[in-house]
């Protein structure tokens, strides 16, 4: 069971923690409501997909689908208990969705919110792709948008800004990757692709917005959270054949020819979002320190050692 919660002035009993989760059938959200409900939490999951378990109620959770954000009512839970209040949510959808739903944050009396944003709010603000930039700055506005909203209501924030997430064979990062060498037996790369990089599991991220939920010292506060291990980009693609049985196939390719390429691979569905700028970045550093994490929410992420359990099906 959840222990009772005390912070800022209020005070659950363990028997009526209740939150309401946005984005539930997210990666991360995936990963998040089994560790509520084995916590003792009671879930009201909100998703944009339509799911079978809309309506159902379940092992503590609550199925409700977000529909017209203009009409909070409409996305708007059946009582958990006699209150019916969400004094607690976690936001593990885009953190640009949020705003959308203030309304019905306000309606249900929110308290805390713990949102997911994602450290591409600094890695991408100067790529060269337009449309990376403008994933920065979505992500930065939101993150601003939040904080204001959440000053003018007395709601407390926290925001949790994660590396490259895989796990589970969902994600589009790490799961991608091994797509395509499955479906090519090669993997390119833009001149040595030595860049750092921190791959984070989402299980490990769903850990964290667990605990920003009654960690006191983490009101209003922004974490950035990186895998427990840094390794260069050309070696993650090494594992990820290690992962697959595969000897490993790298080929090193101009920009010029690799852009070419990934204009190509934009055709298909599965690859339009990839792009020149994440070519550019695979010989950058991308790290960030969770030292801040790893204090306030006790945050200790695994080393990058991929199971077959987050490889694609």
């Amino acid at each position: 069971m959840a222990s009772a919660t005390l912070w800022s002035g209020w005070e659950w009993a363990v028997a009526e923690c209740q939150l309401g989760v946005l984005g539930a059938t997210s990666l991360v959200g995936e990963c998040l409501l089994p560790l509520l409900t084995q916590a003792g939490w009671r879930v009201a999951a909100f998703s944009r997909r339509q799911t079978r378990q809309v309506g159902q109620v379940s092992e503590g959770v609550e199925w409700r689908r977000l529909s017209n954000p203009d009409f909070p009512s409409s996305a708007s839970p059946k009582p958990l208990s006699a209150a019916g209040s969400l004094p607690l949510w976690i936001c593990v959808a885009p953190i640009w969705v949020l705003p959308e739903y203030f309304a019905l944050l306000s309606a249900h009396g929110a308290r805390r919110v713990v949102a997911l944003s994602s450290t591409s709010r600094f890695t991408k603000d100067d790529s060269s792709d337009l449309q990376e930039r403008a994933v920065a700055h979505r992500l930065a506005d939101a993150e601003a948008h939040l904080q204001a909203w959440a000053e003018d209501h007395c709601v407390e924030w926290v925001i949790l800004r994660p590396t490259l997430i895989y796990g589970r064979g969902q994600d589009k990062n790490i799961a991608e990757m091994a797509r395509f060498i499955q479906r090519f037996g090669f993997f390119p790369l833009l001149g040595e692709a030595m860049g750092a990089r921190q791959p984070v599991h989402a299980e490990d991220v769903a850990l964290a917005c667990l605990a920003g939920l009654h960690c006191a010292a983490a009101a209003n506060r922004a974490y950035n959270i990186s895998g427990g291990e840094t390794l260069p980009y050309r070696e993650m693609v090494r594992r990820v054949f290690a992962a697959l049985h595969l000897r490993p196939r790298l080929f090193a390719i101009p920009l010029a020819a690799f852009k070419s390429m990934l204009a190509l691979l934009r055709c298909l569905p599965r690859y339009r979002h990839w792009s020149g700028g994440m070519a550019e970045r695979m010989n950058r550093d991308l790290v960030f320190d969770h030292t801040d994490a790893a204090r306030d929410l006790g945050f200790s992420p695994r080393p990058f050692l991929l199971g077959q359990k987050d490889l694609p099906r």
